[in-house]
């Protein structure tokens, strides 16, 4: 079973401000995200207050997000830098 990925408007425009100035670290950021599709909770992320709440650190930024298993879905709620 594959999920969704969503993207909320809040997390694309940090990625929007974040692409200016470093596109190679936006583009590990996506290609871990696509991978949440096939696996949601991989070795690495981390709950965060429940199971389907979490975060996952790619390089210097920080992922949140939301599984929702009734509608398939993986909605991505933050985008943020660590450095």
């Amino acid at each position: 079973m594959n999920y969704r990925i969503i993207w909320d408007d809040p997390a694309i425009n940090a990625a929007a401000r974040f692409l200016k100035d470093d596109p190679e670290g936006l583009q590990q950021v996506f290609a871990a995200v696509d991978l949440l599709a096939v696996d949601p909770r991989p070795i690495g992320t981390a709950e965060y207050g429940s199971p389907d709440l979490r975060r996952m650190h790619v390089g210097f930024y920080r992922v949140m997000y939301e599984i929702t298993e009734s509608t398939v879905t993986i909605m991505v709620m933050h985008l943020g830098r660590t450095g």
